[in-house]
């Protein structure tokens, strides 16, 4: 396994506790861009990753273990954060199995550690459970038409009122390819599946009033 946090002797004593374990740690890193590097030479079946390391500080960990998620699916990834980013880490754990996350503060006991490590490494996956209250309020504050553009949000309101292409062509005087290709943006954008029925324009006005 490897392991990438920039604070060395958190490193070098989790690594000293991994060890002991019965892990074989072949690389540390102390930023994203050493971790991919250890990542892409030893390919192997475990990284511990913290999340703000060099060269800013913020969410480069998670950057990079959504990288390795994407170029090296086969290595599991834990998380090991002392910060709850809430945007970043849904991200990642949306990436299927063999992922966790773990708040620094909340592990007491370095079994847990071992415990999440193990689980992971077979299949599992681990997440913080105050992660998993920020992850479900956090989607309760989501607004699904934030990604719509102005015109866009113009044209689904007049789809609202039961308005048909041609009638939101003469309500906003623009072209009917014009509407067309914003009823299909509107659609993609509130990830309404392609189909051959008209429910999804239902589907986008429904999702117009609730947001109302």
């Amino acid at each position: 396994m490897v392991l990438a946090d920039d604070d060395v002797l958190l490193r070098e004593g989790v690594a000293s506790l991994l060890t002991r374990e019965g892990f074989d740690v072949v690389g540390q890193a102390g930023d994203g861009a050493r971790l991919l590097e250890l990542v892409r030479e030893h390919l192997p079946d475990l990284a511990l990753v913290d999340v703000r390391m060099p060269p800013t500080g913020t969410t480069e960990g998670l950057q990079a273990a959504t990288e390795i998620r994407r170029r090296f699916p086969s290595v599991a990834i834990l998380v090991l954060s002392g910060y709850v980013e809430v945007n970043h880490a849904l991200e990642l754990l949306s990436g299927g199995d063999r992922i966790g996350y773990l708040l620094k503060t909340r592990v007491t006991d370095p079994a847990e550690l071992i415990d999440a490590l193990e689980r992971v490494r077979k299949g599992g996956s681990v997440i913080d459970p105050y992660l998993v209250q920020r992850l479900f309020a956090a989607h309760r504050r989501i607004d699904p038409l934030a990604k719509l553009s102005a015109r866009e949000r113009e044209v689904l309101a007049l789809m609202a009122e039961g308005r048909s292409n041609a009638g939101i062509v003469h309500k906003l005087w623009i072209t009917e390819p014009t509407v067309e290709k914003h009823v299909h943006s509107i659609l993609t954008k509130l990830c309404l599946p392609e189909t051959d029925a008209d429910h999804r324009r239902v589907l986008a006005v429904l999702a117009f009033l609730n947001a109302g």
